[in-house]
């Protein structure tokens, strides 16, 4: 699913308006992205929590050559889905 697919759902749940509904999406992606950069946890209830973190410097191999390469540190984004959120992805239809 899209960002534009999850704002045409909501226009269509609450019939606000586009503009309203675009606004409101790039503002709290905007936030979530300023928290994770600032190394905060961001936690949504029911849904999941998404962190930072670092990742120390190590040697890797280049899968081409085979040849050893070093994989520099750096910090990603992890998401842990929330245990609301895994029961519904888990659940199957009877």
């Amino acid at each position: 699913m899209t960002k534009m697919e999850i704002a045409q759902e909501i226009i269509n749940q609450t019939g606000a308006p586009k503009k309203v509904v675009d606004k409101a999406i790039e503002e709290i992606l905007s936030l979530v992205k300023e928290s994770l950069a600032e190394g905060k946890t961001v936690t949504i209830k029911k849904f999941g929590k998404f962190d930072v973190r670092e990742k120390r410097a190590r040697m890797g191999r280049n899968p081409r050559t085979g040849e050893p390469a070093e994989i520099t540190a750096r910090r990603v984004v992890r998401f842990k889905s929330g245990k609301f959120i895994r029961n519904v992805v888990g659940a199957k239809d009877s």
